[in-house]
């Protein structure tokens, strides 16, 4: 069950939180500055400070009575304004769909994927000759699908049999876990997949599902290993595409280049690394420990938001919204930066929860 994977220690020392300090400047990484903090007028919390304010709206999105959510796993945005959100669906929900639809202003569209309710996880939307594809991973069955943006799917890739990494018995039976966390996709194609919660290693397929390679693995601190690569991306802001990854279980991000050669670490205020979103210059990460982190194009914080990290969040996660505090995260696990520059950000909570940070 995805729960035991993410119980993962917080490992923020003293010395990095002065490190952030130092770099960034107390106003902007210390606890956000709230207007009207209280649970019941979530619409006037501020967060953040100088360049980068946001305004936060917890439980973002009217669901429909027949929907409960589970753990919210991942949220995009496509070029309509539409957001897909990947959850687990909760014990209690009558539908079982675990993807959900909403127009710009949270407005509920439709809703699909019954097939992933319990595994629905990592989440991505790319543009492809014109038209946009969502990819999947179900950490439940162990596999990564690419779909229509209405659930249609159209390749589904399971365990990677072709690579010496994953052996088989004789029957074909698997003898490595294998648990696919999160993808990447650059842009001729090629399809990069973080085995975070099984074996950690990432394995490279072309764009038709062909298996390429694996790399990382090894589940050490050495350059080249991963140890849960929870998240995983393409990011060209040096004006080459690199491969990053959130090396989670080692507390750090890690680039390779797209031939999986280890480049180099981003260590300095890394604790949960979970996932990306890029918008211009800047990279949000969402940190597993209570805390939304926006980077600059040289990878240096410029934004710590709702840090709730010195919080017992591991046990607050499994409790009712009402014992959220109004302006911190308590889990969050995937975000994005919508077309305008806002962030949303899904948790990893049993209750799930959407949080909007308008840019102000």
């Amino acid at each position: 069950m995805v729960a035991k994977f993410d119980t993962l220690y917080l490992m923020t020392s003293n010395t990095s939180r002065r490190q952030i300090l130092k770099s960034v400047g107390a106003a902007a990484i210390t606890a956000p500055f709230i207007h009207g903090a209280n649970k019941s007028d979530s619409a006037k919390l501020r967060l953040g400070a100088g360049a980068y304010q946001y305004e936060a709206t917890h439980d973002w999105g009217e669901l429909p009575a027949s929907i409960k959510y589970g753990n919210t796993h991942g949220i995009v945005e496509d070029s309509h304004g539409r957001f897909y959100v990947f959850h687990t669906v909760h014990k209690t929900s009558v539908k079982p769909d675990a993807m959900v639809v909403f127009d710009a202003k949270g407005k509920f569209v439709t809703s699909w994927g019954s097939e992933f309710a319990g595994g629905a996880h990592g989440l991505h939307i790319q543009k492809e000759g014109g038209t946009e594809y969502l990819y999947l991973c179900d950490t439940k069955r162990s596999v990564v699908v690419k779909t229509t943006l209405d659930g249609k799917v159209l390749l589904t890739l399971g365990y990677p049999k072709e690579s010496e990494k994953y052996k088989q018995d004789k029957d074909g039976k698997a003898l490595v876990k294998y648990t696919p966390t999160n993808l990447a996709v650059a842009s001729n194609g090629d399809i990069f997949v973080g085995d975070g919660y099984g074996s950690s290693y990432i394995n490279k397929y072309s764009k038709d599902g062909k298996f390429i390679k694996t790399f990382g693995g090894g589940k050490n601190k050495e350059a080249g290993s991963t140890n849960s690569p929870h998240g995983i991306f393409i990011d060209a802001r040096s004006g080459t595409e690199e491969l990053v990854v959130a090396d989670r279980s080692n507390n750090r991000l890690q680039y390779f280049s797209l031939d999986g050669a280890h480049l180099r670490f981003v260590t300095e205020d890394m604790a949960l690394p979970c996932h990306f979103s890029l918008r211009k210059d800047l990279m949000l990460i969402p940190d597993l420990g209570a805390r939304v982190l926006v980077l600059d194009k040289n990878n240096k914080l410029v934004a710590n938001l709702g840090d709730d990290s010195k919080s017992e969040w591991r046990k607050t996660r499994v409790m009712d919204r009402d014992k959220f505090t109004a302006g911190k995260f308590v889990a969050p696990h995937g975000a994005c930066f919508d077309h305008k520059g806002n962030i949303f950000v899904s948790e990893w909570v049993e209750v799930g929860r959407i949080t909007k940070l308008r840019k102000v």
